[in-house]
């Protein structure tokens, strides 16, 4: 959760959702009412290339995911093909959500 934190709160991120810190906290508020609480039983570093991707691995794998979802596929990549873990783009994920369209 302190990692969506910083990550949305860098003044970048801010800027090109055009969002202010209140709007970050109204989310992150909402979020943490969905989000489940994950023990991390087993640690299974290193399988990434950024030791801060590590701990998003970990929480996926101990938690069971159905998916792990991110930008940066090509860092986990192997991990999610070692753990058997789907790996979902943001936009792939959101498109699973979708009702199917008719085709003609």
């Amino acid at each position: 959760m302190l990692e969506y934190e910083a990550v949305l709160k860098r003044p970048e991120q801010l800027q090109a959702g055009g969002r202010d810190h209140r709007m970050v906290d109204a989310f992150l508020d909402a979020f943490c009412v969905y989000a489940q609480h994950v023990h991390l039983h087993v640690l299974w570093r290193p399988q990434t290339r950024d030791a801060a991707d590590e701990m998003v691995l970990e929480t996926a794998l101990n938690g069971q995911a159905d998916a792990l979802v991110t930008l940066n596929t090509a860092d986990f990549a192997r991990a999610a093909l070692r753990f058997n873990l789907n790996l979902l783009t943001p936009a792939a994920f959101l498109q699973s959500w979708l009702p199917p369209t008719k085709e003609n």
